[in-house]
């Protein structure tokens, strides 16, 4: 990505309600820059969304779940597809925010869902919801609790720190 793409990137992640004309001044830009660049990027699929990162207790949430389960490996074309289907099913009728729900690697797990829930008895309820989807193994479901009202909660869900993050990417090529 050029430097400009890069920085464009980090201060929308900063705050995306920000006009082109707010951007290009930030940036040191012209507005039509600025506003070709967006376009670019979204065509591209660089930008994915705009969206805001409420405060997930004052809505009424009370636990993030960090959720592993499913075999480590991959399993076959139809095992994959089964699990697709049975995800769109369950978030349907779940009592759950799904945040993300990837596959990836580690702990003997083969995938991982953030979520959302209400209180303790919604989790259990969608912790068995997850337990029953299909080539998953009920018994090696585990999750990591996040009680949202800790006052101790050292960072919450913010891409203020990813953007600053993402800067770095100019420096570090800049010196390649």
């Amino acid at each position: 990505m050029k430097d400009i793409e890069i920085r464009l990137v980090s201060e929308l992640m900063k705050n995306s309600r920000r006009s082109d004309r707010e951007l290009a001044k930030v940036l040191k830009v012209s507005q039509p820059t600025v506003s070709r660049t967006i376009k670019k990027l979204e065509k591209e699929g660089i930008i994915k969304e705009y969206a805001m990162i409420p405060d997930f207790r004052r809505l009424g949430y009370q636990i993030m779940a960090i959720t592993l389960f499913g075999k480590p490996e991959p399993g076959t074309e139809k095992e994959r597809a089964d699990l697709r289907k049975a995800a769109i099913e369950m978030e349907k009728k779940t009592p759950q925010a799904n945040l993300i729900v990837v596959n990836g690697m580690g702990l003997k797990k083969g995938r991982v869902a953030i979520n959302l829930y209400r209180n303790y008895a919604s989790y259990l309820e969608g912790l068995n919801t997850i337990r029953n989807l299909p080539h998953c193994d009920a018994d090696e479901v585990e999750s990591f609790l996040i009680d949202l009202n800790d006052e101790d909660n050292f960072r919450m869900l913010s891409m203020a720190a990813a953007a600053r993050h993402v800067q770095t990417f100019e420096k570090s090529s800049e010196e390649e």
